[in-house]
């Protein structure tokens, strides 16, 4: 299904992705500044202070205005009215022809935040709530509807209205807008369940003719992948350390197509299913970013299904920046669904994405825009660094804020330097809307979508960028649910490893031979190292002065290698969380290293989990349960700014 696109903004002096709050105001201000001050809606004091505003963000003039409570909606509406000599449409009024919706497209709608009503002869009424804009788009209206008039609407009777008329479309739409090709929604989960049956099979008959010889097999191929994950550990940790700067980017500079990036609308998608207790710290957390309210497009996604999230957010009155978005029910449920869905009520020439339990840094976002402004034109998506504000719970919570810090701020920032593919988090990332849209937005049918999307940007030649921005989220600390979030995330590696392996020629060419090479290492070498790892910590057995099952069999020589490449794999692994460690109130996390013995083993159980899941029930999504730890960061109370 084709993707969304909208309109460069490049001839527009506002938001390409509709208003901030109901409905854009024109372009030539002074006109709706005079008309509200005619009636007195405002005084001059209020509009002087919202042209100052307007001076340096791409905002509307009535939206600012909107943000800044010096009118209502309907008032700006009916200022709107009188500007463009054009009639309100009630909302009991508003009844869409389906067949007018299907000619232009559900999701074409929803991003001109228009609707076409009904033909009265010729003519097609249109309903929009973006009145300084109509002139622009009038030309594709009319030349998929005729001539067409205006009528003026607010932006929440076109969403109702079309969810009316076509919210199973849109549902469709959410669950299968990547490409059938670069979603796992085509594997057939019955070619999967007899690949994994046979795989498995094979094995077994191998093991009950010769097991001697299939344990010394695996012990190599384990060792091989051992080699090749730890020079790619080192290799990354190189480049992290020494700054090396991004390669020189052969495409154009010029972001003149670009929004204004000084202040460019950012919509922020936040999903939530069945975490009711922590919708007041989220709402506490979010209120605490500085980017101007009237550019900011918070979206609570939250599932249909879900009464008691949707109770806990009809308990809070939420800031005018904030709304919730519910997504349809379907027996398909999972996080990517929901933001593909979302997504299509988003305003922002930005998306990105926090989850529930997520405290960013206040002026994070303003760094995510100096990101884009100062990076290469095919800069889609900055990937910020995450951390955890629960490091102390337990030792599970220790090792886990060790992984995090040696992922985030070695492993991903050298993948970055080194060129090669980054697989993205679940969280803190930030999107150029309109690259996000090209490529089809997030597979709903893969359990690790932002890993998926991370390879399929590089595969059709964007860049992501690693920024030193910090969210602080919740280190899940308890053995079960550790393991069930891991197995979900190494079988969403292994059906990512599926779904792009499907054409290894192709995949070659798009990506070239070294970031080929380094998904082959990333994604089928964490598979393989977890699934075979018992393989190796076998040869702890030695140290301990006990025999090891292959000492009879092979060469001296040969067995002080296995060991050799085995102690020096944990060396790189002691020596790199070491070094990730190096901040302040990291410190003393460094002597909790050598519990990461105890700790990869769980590993080993998510990796069987998962295998069996891939084989089972490869698109099940297990939720991970959050706010079982309150943060420090949170306040008694919710103080929302509005």
């Amino acid at each position: 299904m084709r993707a969304l696109r909208h309109d460069d903004p490049d001839t527009q002096s506002a938001p390409p992705h509709g208003p901030v709050l109901v409905c854009g105001a024109a372009s030539d201000t002074p006109v709706l500044g005079q008309i509200l001050l005619n009636r007195g809606a405002i005084t001059k004091a209020h509009l002087m202070r919202a042209l100052n505003v307007r001076g340096y963000t791409p905002a509307y003039l009535g939206d600012i205005l909107c943000a800044q409570k010096a009118i209502t909606q309907d008032q700006l509406l009916d200022a709107l009215s009188a500007q463009f000599a054009t009639t309100r449409i009630p909302p009991d009024q508003l009844r869409p022809d389906p067949r007018l919706i299907d000619a232009l497209g559900a999701q074409r709608c929803l991003a001109l935040m228009c609707v076409p009503l009904f033909r009265a002869g010729s003519v097609t009424l249109v309903g929009t709530a973006r009145p300084a804009s109509f002139d622009q788009v009038r030309p594709e209206l009319e030349a998929i509807l005729g001539p067409v008039a205006m009528g003026l609407v607010l932006e929440r009777d076109v969403h109702d209205a079309l969810l009316r008329t076509r919210r199973t479309r849109l549902r469709l739409w959410a669950e299968s807008c990547v490409a059938a090709r670069e979603s796992c929604r085509t594997l057939g989960g019955q070619r999967l369940r007899l690949a994994m049956w046979g795989a498995s099979g094979a094995l077994a008959g191998a093991m009950a003719v010769a097991p001697a010889l299939v344990l010394l097999a695996l012990t190599l191929v384990a060792t091989l992948v051992l080699i090749l994950t730890s020079a790619l550990r080192v290799l990354a940790s190189v480049a992290a350390l020494t700054r090396l700067s991004p390669p020189p980017d052969h495409a154009s500079t010029d972001i003149a197509h670009l929004d204004d990036w000084r202040r460019p609308m950012i919509s922020i998608l936040v999903p939530l299913y069945k975490e009711p207790e922590t919708v007041p710290r989220l709402i506490n957390r979010l209120s605490r970013l500085t980017w101007p309210r009237h550019l900011l497009d918070v979206l609570l996604v939250t599932e249909e299904t879900d009464t008691d999230t949707a109770h806990a957010l009809r308990k809070i009155t939420l800031p005018s920046w904030m709304r919730v978005i519910p997504v349809p029910d379907a027996p398909l449920r999972t996080k990517p669904r929901a933001l593909n869905y979302a997504m299509l009520f988003a305003r922002g020439s930005i998306v990105g994405v926090y989850d529930a339990e997520d405290t960013p840094d206040p002026d994070q976002l303003h760094r995510v825009v100096t990101c884009f402004r100062n990076g290469p034109a095919n800069l889609a998506c900055v990937q910020g660094v995450l951390d955890f504000y629960n490091p102390h719970t337990n030792w599970l919570a220790r090792c886990f804020t060790i992984e995090y810090a040696t992922w985030f701020r070695i492993i991903l920032p050298g993948l970055q330097r080194l060129r090669l593919a980054v697989p993205l988090g679940g969280t803190t990332l930030f999107f150029r809307r309109k690259i996000l849209e090209e490529l089809g937005g997030w597979d709903a049918h893969n359990v690790t979508e932002d890993a998926d999307l991370g390879i399929r940007l590089a595969r059709h030649g964007y860049q992501t960028q690693l920024l030193d921005t910090v969210t602080y989220e919740e280190a899940n600390c308890r053995a079960l649910p550790w393991i069930k979030q891991r197995s979900r995330w190494l079988k969403g590696y292994a059906i990512t490893w599926a779904v792009h392996m499907r054409d290894p020629v192709r995949l070659w060419r798009d990506l070239g031979p070294w970031r080929f090479a380094g998904f082959q290492v990333l994604f089928l070498g964490t598979l393989v190292q977890f699934a075979l790892a018992p393989l190796l910590w076998s040869f702890w057995l030695f140290l301990f002065g006990l025999d090891h099952p292959f000492l009879t069999g092979l060469p001296a020589g040969a067995f002080l290698g296995f060991m050799a490449v085995f102690l020096i794999a944990e060396a790189i692994t002691l020596a790199v969380g070491f070094i990730a460690l190096g901040s302040r109130h990291h410190r003393p996390l460094r002597f909790w290293l050598p519990a990461l013995h105890v700790y990869f083993p769980l590993a080993v159980l998510a990796v069987y989990k998962a295998l069996w899941e891939v084989a089972r029930a490869p698109f099940y999504w297990d939720k991970t349960a959050h706010g079982t730890h309150g943060s420090h960061l949170d306040a008694c109370r919710v103080h929302i700014q509005s």
